[in-house]
């Protein structure tokens, strides 16, 4: 069973690619470095509660419809 980084990361990254963003774009849009969008998209980062609000205001989504399906 994969961790929940892990699946948070993956619909991090199926997010993003709808959106037709590249990763340095994305990082960009939240203010964040691209290797660290890489990493919670890897699901090596555990991203804290204020950026995973940056990541939703980046993809234009509610905090919740970032967990659904996890």
């Amino acid at each position: 069973m994969k961790t929940l980084s892990i699946r948070f990361g993956e619909r991090i990254r199926e997010l993003r690619k709808e959106r037709a963003l590249s990763q340095e774009g994305f990082a960009d849009m939240c203010g964040f470095d691209r290797t660290y969008i890489s990493g919670i998209e890897r699901g090596v980062r555990n991203p804290s509660l204020s950026a995973i609000e940056a990541l939703a205001i980046a993809l234009n989504v509610t905090v919740a419809e970032l967990f659904n399906g996890l």
